[in-house]
């Protein structure tokens, strides 16, 4: 296999990789041996037929295309080692020959690591946010935990008030014909949540248990269902029951059955503490982006478009990720948002500079003051991997393959530069 490297302007590189006629061969017998019990030829058994009687039957280039499809990911692995380059980015990919008894040639556009001029990064003066803790914001935090315990208490001498928990039977009529999804027989509801359409939760207000009430709504013209976006409909609703939350009194006794104190005083005073921790590490991390924007402003680096395209690319992948741990997949976010992947990607390109930018400045940094993990940082670092996901050190250590490792040192080395940076601040 022969490569050529070609540098081109704005830190792009194209690969020119030559991949020989026998490596083609081998790809395309491979090929074959796993289609043919796929195919069927006139005076052969299925499974039988030479690979020469199907290519002279189907075309010499039948199973050209799966060939190539197998070949070429290895064929551009092996050409960035050979190149030499540090490649950032996923390939554009150009075939310039694909015949069959001849070398498969193809280039592959690349953007290359760009060189960072860094500027001051010591001794910058950002504002930082003053950490203080509200009796307000207490009381809320006490309020969610009232939430939690609170219990339900049915009610049916009156009517239907906001913030009720009712349970509804409803059904949607557009142009007085019922739709896809607009009927349930026992939906809980809580008043003033606004998870339904705009104006149906308040028309409920005053509704009786057991009695029918029209409700009418227009559903918003970017409503997901197209079908129903922009239009008027009337749900017939029917209350089954209406419950209120009762939330337990804020005293001593409450204070002890939801947490580690006795008086109402001492829980209070902790929640205070954890408030103030957490505003603490909220206001070190604004500090420190502030800090990392300042240090992008001072240097000066060219990322090539192909690079922020390729990362943007990378972080809907990892919301892809994010959405299957909650049941969901990217598919069905895209139908509901109405957005296609390459929307959402064109979406993401600022943030994924922004994001390429910290890293680079980060890593010119680490380079700069000749910052590296220690064997001590490492073992710290996966004793937290452990911690976090209630497993001993040494588990840990045999899911971790060697990129891994490397990976997790190079993220301590770039912590150290963000700590140097945030030390040496004014």
């Amino acid at each position: 296999m022969s490569v050529k490297v070609e540098n081109l302007e704005k830190n792009l590189a194209k690969l020119t990789v030559e991949v020989p006629v026998e490596k083609l061969e081998a790809a395309i017998e491979q090929v074959y041996r796993k289609a043919r019990n796929q195919i069927t030829l006139p005076g052969f058994r299925k499974g039988k037929a030479p690979r020469k009687m199907i290519e002279k039957y189907y075309g010499a280039d039948v199973f050209l295309e799966d060939a190539v499809n197998e070949l070429v990911p290895a064929a551009y692995e092996d050409a960035c080692k050979e190149s030499g380059l540090e490649i950032v980015s996923h390939p554009e990919i150009a075939y310039e020959q694909i015949e069959p008894a001849k070398p498969v040639i193809f280039t592959a556009t690349v953007a290359t690591r760009p060189e960072v001029t860094l500027g001051e990064y010591k001794g910058l003066e950002v504002e930082e946010k003053a950490v203080e803790v509200t009796e307000e914001e207490v009381l809320a935090e006490l309020t969610k935990e009232q939430e939690k315990n609170a219990t339900m208490k049915t009610v049916d001498d009156r009517a239907v008030e906001d913030g009720d928990i009712i349970e509804l039977a409803f059904e949607g009529f557009v142009d007085g014909v019922p739709f896809e999804g607009g009927k349930s027989e026992n939906y809980p509801l809580t008043i003033g949540s606004h998870s339904f359409i705009p104006g149906f939760e308040e028309q409920l207000i005053g509704a009786v248990i057991g009695e029918e009430k029209d409700v009418n709504v227009t559903f918003p013209e970017e409503y997901h269902a197209k079908e129903l976006a922009g239009k008027p409909a009337v749900f017939k609703c029917t209350v089954h029951s209406i419950k209120v939350k009762e939330l337990p009194a804020l005293d001593d006794e409450f204070a002890s059955e939801v947490s580690d104190f006795e008086s109402l005083d001492e829980y209070k005073e902790d929640v205070k503490k954890k408030l103030t921790e957490n505003k603490e590490k909220e206001a070190k991390i604004a500090k420190e982006d502030a800090l990392v924007d300042k240090i992008i402003e001072n240097s000066q680096m060219e990322i090539p478009e192909l690079m922020v395209t390729s990362q943007a690319r990378n972080m809907v992948g990892e919301f892809g990720q994010r959405l299957q741990a909650q049941g969901l997949n990217l598919q069905q976010y895209m139908q509901y948002s109405g957005q296609t992947e390459e929307q959402m990607v064109e979406q993401m390109k600022d943030q994924a500079k922004k994001r390429i930018q910290t890293r680079l400045v980060l890593e010119a940094i680490v380079a700069a003051e000749n910052l590296s993990a220690s064997e001590e940082d490492v073992e710290e670092e996966i004793k937290k991997m452990a911690d976090a996901y209630g497993m001993d050190v040494d588990q840990v250590k045999t899911y971790m393959d060697d990129e891994q490792k490397e990976q997790m040192k190079e993220n301590i080395a770039v912590q150290k530069a963000i700590d140097l940076v945030y030390g040496a601040a004014k």
